[in-house]
């Protein structure tokens, strides 16, 4: 990684501070040792000079991005405590300068980049910025170099609890730069062309006369921290310690002296970071931030350029496709169904959402007016002719999907990549009589389409390189995380969830209260109750992947007659009254799904246990501080108990 450094330049009588890296915007700046020391000398540079004021600001695009979290992993109880102590202690004596400072928020701010700014005297920040957010919570961690001391005091509790807490939790969610200044974080909102320029003459206005801020209001104080604690039970279910510490710590900001928050905030660091959850969610950041973005799985091949795009089907699930391949790609969309009304309700639909994105200001309406005008659709297969990539989307049956592959292999080119949308279906079967079975591969999208993360890039037995690296390229176009798996009923996301599903459908059909059931899975973090995930996937689609799990194996994936009577439209059957507890319904789950991820591992499904985390971190919601679920699992001893070893250990090779 880079070497991050604090730059000094004189402009005038202010010290003009870059944090910087010699990278371009694509590479962040971060905190490690080395930059820690780079401020350490910088430091004395300013409390020895002669200056009326200083602008710490950062390099094009970026402000700073925060620690550097690659330094936290296994880390002992002692190093974190000794690095929040030398945060503390250098942004300390940044705050005690003997002149105003500056922090000119240029580009991304992120945690540390945070915390550095609000030790300085005040704050500008550029109306160019996007991303500015405490994300510590959602990494299972806290700020601990002061954010949680400075923030309340300068801002009052409500709006420290939103930006510390609540933010994070709400899937990492970023402050714009007028977001910024309407909550009293910044001073000054400025444009970005003379950013810097005004931002020193900002400070130098501050050598001459101080701010003159009012003090945040704790009046409401208690109320609004009890209310803050009942808002994160009802996200993490007490299964995460770190927005509980937040709270506390910010709460305390009330009465502590900044000395004693300092000293609160490294002990509370020390127990939380070497800890299960921070450490299972630091893995799954790197899986998911990291790994995802340059999976070691990706195919080589050159891929097929695409500049036309066929859609078989027109239901729901094909038109968000279609939606999301208009949007990003910005090639004709051409849609197929049995029935032309089908296909028009479909097109409505799609071109309701470019006027949406239009009305919303996303696109402007010449922009919407040729997005709108790239999507058609009929009844037959002729517009296909000219199609580089076919995505299939039809009814889950595999003779249908078999008749749609043979329809339009009649009209393709040979070099069309035929791909389909299939959640549990063999694509080595739906392949196996076309005459290039080899361009056949699977991209499997998770629902709701616009907003999850994962492609599943699918290689049947036949598919070849380039079918692949199509795929894989089209879905990184898309904005996607694909993981590449070998196909297998279920694949992996639908696989280990059916595999739990079935698990909670035990535990109704033997007399479980629903509420209880749900509270028993939701204490270990998952972001909604099975019961509510169930009516948003649809008890038939689920019954129906069930079926086609206990096609493939019956002796793991029994059917569910209480499953079967939801998909009717009725109640779970009972079929004995023996009540699971909670504590059996965990155990039960957690068993089923390591159970279920050590086959398809020993099966060469995925090549890793780092896969099957990133499915179900992108593909399913899984909370980071779970690690997606291996990492917990061989945390808590469950795979050792169950396996000899952990899923860490375990060296699968998938077959080519």
């Amino acid at each position: 990684m880079p070497v991050t450094e604090f730059k000094l330049t004189r402009a005038g009588d202010v010290a003009l501070v870059t944090i910087d890296n010699g990278e371009d915007w694509t590479k962040p700046t971060f905190f490690g040792r080395e930059a820690l020391e780079s401020l350490d000398r910088l430091l004395g540079r300013l409390e020895g000079g002669d200056f009326r004021a200083a602008v710490v600001t950062g390099k094009p695009f970026v402000f700073a991005a925060g620690a550097d979290i690659t330094e936290f992993p296994e880390i002992t109880r002692e190093r974190a405590i000794e690095g929040a102590r030398a945060g503390h202690e250098l942004f300390g004596r940044l705050r005690a300068l003997p002149f105003p400072t500056v922090a000119a928020i240029n580009g991304a701010c992120l945690g540390g980049g945070v915390e550095l700014a609000l030790h300085c005297t005040a704050r500008t920040v550029s109306t160019a910025v996007r991303h500015f957010a405490f994300p510590e919570v959602f990494l299972g961690l806290f700020p601990a170099w002061g954010g949680t001391q400075l923030l309340p005091r300068l801002v009052g509790p409500e709006t420290a609890i939103k930006v510390i807490v609540s933010n994070p939790l709400r899937q990492n969610r970023m402050l714009t730069a007028p977001q910024v200044a309407e909550l009293g974080i910044a001073d000054r909102l400025l444009e970005p062309g003379e950013f810097v320029d005004e931002s020193l003459a900002f400070a130098l206005e501050l050598a001459k006369e101080p701010l003159d801020r009012l003090e945040p209001d704790w009046s409401n104080a208690e109320t609004i921290f009890r209310r803050a604690r009942t808002s994160v039970d009802d996200t993490v279910h007490g299964a995460a310690p770190a927005p509980y510490a937040a709270l506390d710590l910010i709460e305390g900001a009330q009465h502590w002296t900044i000395e004693e928050g300092y000293e609160r905030e490294q002990e509370a660091i020390g127990e939380l970071l070497p800890g299960p959850q921070a450490q299972a969610s630091l893995y799954a950041f790197q899986l998911v931030e990291l790994r995802a973005k340059r999976h070691p799985a990706r195919p080589t091949a050159p891929p097929i350029k695409v500049t036309k795009v066929g859609i078989v089907g027109a239901g729901l699930m094909a038109r968000q496709v279609a939606t999301l391949f208009l949007r990003r790609l910005e090639v004709p969309i051409v849609i197929r169904d049995v029935k032309q009304e089908i296909v028009d309700e479909a097109l409505a639909d799609i071109r309701a959402d470019i006027d949406s994105q239009v009305a919303k200001g996303r696109y402007d309406e010449g922009k919407g007016r040729f997005l709108s005008s790239l999507v058609s659709g009929s009844t037959d297969y002729a517009d296909f002719a000219d199609c580089d990539l076919v995505l299939e989307a039809v009814f889950e049956e595999l003779e249908v999907k078999k008749q749609v592959f043979a329809e339009l292999e009649l009209v393709v080119r040979d070099d069309c990549v035929l791909a389909t949308n299939t959640s549990a279906l063999s694509i080595t079967d739906m392949a196996a009589d076309l005459r290039r079975p080899e361009r056949v591969t699977g991209m499997h999208f998770f629902n709701p389409v616009a907003l999850m993360p994962l492609l599943e890039v699918v290689r049947a037995a036949e598919t070849d390189d380039v079918a692949l690296a199509t795929v894989w390229d089209v879905g990184e176009k898309l904005r996607k995380r694909p993981i590449l798996v070998n196909d297998a009923p279920g694949f992996v996301v639908n696989r280990v969830l059916t595999r739990m599903t079935r698990v909670i459908m035990d535990a109704l059909e033997h007399g479980t209260p629903v509420e209880e059931v749900d509270q028993a899975v939701m204490s270990l973090g998952m972001p909604m109750a099975p019961s509510v995930l169930l009516q948003m996937v649809g008890p038939r689609v689920a019954n129906h992947v069930l079926e086609r799990m206990h096609d493939a194996f019956p002796e793991r994936f029994l059917l569910s007659p209480a499953l079967a009577a939801m998909a009717d439209g009725g109640e779970p059957v009972v079929l004995e009254d023996a009540p699971r507890t909670g504590e059996q319904i965990v155990e039960e789950v957690l068993e089923a799904v390591a159970d279920e991820i050590h086959l398809l591992l020993e099966e060469g499904v995925v090549a890793e246990a780092a896969d099957v985390d990133t499915g179900l971190l992108l593909g399913a919601g899984w909370p980071l501080f779970l690690g997606g679920i291996t990492k917990h699992l061989d945390q808590s001893g469950v795979s050792d108990r169950l396996f000899g070893h952990t899923f860490a250990d375990m060296t699968v090779v998938a077959p080519a």
